[in-house]
């Protein structure tokens, strides 16, 4: 399963035109049982959620199982979907992040994780508009000093804690919590265009 789903996931194609429906009616018709609207919702989503996965699990079998198991929890659970407030795309992405902090928990428990979100401003359904945020993302992120990047993937993409990070780096937890929460003001700020 492992190599070739990660190709496979890596190599799907944006939705096509014909197939392009708004979240709500996604939402809906997969609380209805529609497996097409389960597909295109898989389609559109799972490029952003195996990402996520495979860069704080470090191992695409992991990423590949977890991505699943994310899938299948809405496929068996769509009521889920309903309690999402805001962007969906952007519930994903900090769904699988979470799954996979948890998923490196269990397998070496290291304490807590501060709670980090970043709330998107743009509807990523469409793909020019999650394209577009993402250069707007990693342009800021390479802009940022490689002390604040270094600190930045240290609690977003491995779920360390600011009192964790603080004893690598040797500064105080409440510098370092400081330091997270302007790059995640400066992130919003790129996202924004």
């Amino acid at each position: 399963m492992g190599v070739a789903l990660t190709a496979k996931v890596m190599e799907m194609p944006a939705p096509s035109v014909r197939e392009v429906r708004d979240d709500a009616t996604l939402v809906m018709e997969i609380r209805g049982g529609d497996e097409a609207a389960m597909a295109c919702f898989y389609d559109r989503y799972a490029r952003v959620v195996y990402s996520v996965l495979l860069r704080v699990l470090h191992h695409p079998s992991s990423a590949e199982d977890l991505l699943e198991d994310i899938f299948l929890g809405i496929w068996r659970n769509p009521e889920e979907l309903l309690e999402v407030r805001g962007n969906l795309g952007a519930w994903l992405a900090i769904l699988a992040r979470n799954r996979a902090i948890d998923a490196l928990r269990r397998r070496s428990p290291r304490g807590t994780v501060a709670d980090i979100s970043m709330a998107a401003m743009h509807d990523l359904s469409s793909e020019a508009e999650r394209q577009a945020v993402a250069e707007n993302t990693r342009a800021a992120i390479a802009q940022l000093a490689p002390e604040q990047r270094r600190i930045f993937a240290m609690a977003f993409f491995d779920g360390l804690s600011d009192k964790e990070i603080a004893e690598i780096v040797g500064e105080s937890a409440p510098l370092i919590k400081m330091r997270i929460r302007d790059t995640l003001l400066a992130l919003r700020r790129a996202a924004r265009g």
